[in-house]
């Protein structure tokens, strides 16, 4: 069996004009060339592709599923031509990369620092939203990549993990729960917090999930990040919730407990996603990638 793209072309030509000599005439080739390819096309398929009557031609059964499957091997080449390129004269474009409070603080800024550094011809648009508008924004295409808490539904997307992300209650000295062993969110919820800013996905998620449990969140104050979170904390201003990823990496003296959450939602995980790995252009594939756990 023979046949090359230029027979794909020409095929699909065929179709959309109804007619050979004006399919031939878009694939900028002669009336009689064109009928040869289709004609040893059909032969090495062993199946008529193509319905001819007076008023031209329409595909058959067979020809509708060849029209279907050239699109797709066409579509590819163009696909391969066009990845090559950015192979061969540098990755260029730019990257909308939206992501949760912890990812952006925590882990992020070291791995995007080094890849506009090592890619100086990709830029990257990021974006802090909460894990659900996050994964809304995916699947209607305004976004190329995610990452997002597993605690919200990626069953249609491309995912693999990206870190661990437990939270914890930090917790001033002297405040009536720094000797209890674990608490759940629902037993805090009755003292004040240091929040978030009011746009922080995570103190997003936070009161809605106070709201879940029939009340409000009493913040007495917004800190900027978690390391304020922290710091204000260890004043006495009241309770707060961060990753333990920040607590691991505090360099000063603890003046504050720390306890573990006892809620399935804080022993959380984060995962890089995106709507289809294999639509992502060049430049966008090779910042996935280098968001990986290694």
């Amino acid at each position: 069996m023979h046949f090359d793209l230029i027979d794909l072309r020409l095929y699909l030509n065929v179709v959309q004009a109804g007619n050979i000599t004006a399919g031939a005439s878009l694939s900028h080739l002669s009336l009689a060339a064109a009928s040869a390819r289709i004609r040893a096309m059909e032969a090495a398929f062993g199946v008529e592709c193509l319905q001819r009557s007076r008023r031209g031609v329409s595909p058959t059964p067979a020809g509708q599923a060849l029209a279907q499957n050239a699109r797709l091997l066409l579509q590819q080449v163009e696909r391969v031509h066009h990845d090559m390129a950015e192979y061969a004269h540098g990755f260029k474009g730019q990257v909308r990369l939206l992501c949760n409070t912890a990812a952006l603080t925590e882990y992020l800024p070291e791995l995007l620092a080094d890849f506009v550094h090592q890619h100086p011809a990709i830029s990257v648009d990021l974006q802090e939203l909460t894990s659900l508008r996050i994964t809304h924004a995916l699947r209607q295409n305004a976004a190329d990549i995610g990452v997002v808490s597993t605690a919200v539904d990626t069953h249609d997307l491309y995912t693999r993990p990206f870190r661990d992300d437990p939270l914890v209650l930090v917790i001033p000295q002297d405040h009536p729960l720094a000797q209890e062993p674990a608490l759940t969110f629902a037993d805090t919820l009755s003292h004040d917090y240091v929040g978030l800013s009011a746009n922080s996905a995570l103190a997003v998620y936070l009161e809605e999930q106070a709201l879940h449990a029939g009340t409000r969140m009493q913040v007495r104050i917004r800190a900027e990040g978690f390391d304020a979170v922290v710091r204000m904390v260890a004043r006495g201003a009241g309770l707060g919730i961060v990753p333990k990823a920040t607590i691991e990496r505090w360099q000063a003296p603890p003046t504050f407990r720390v306890v573990p959450l006892n809620e399935p939602g804080a022993a959380r995980k984060l995962v890089r996603c995106t709507r289809s790995f294999e639509q992502l252009p060049a430049y966008a594939r090779a910042l996935f990638e280098a968001l990986s756990t290694n």
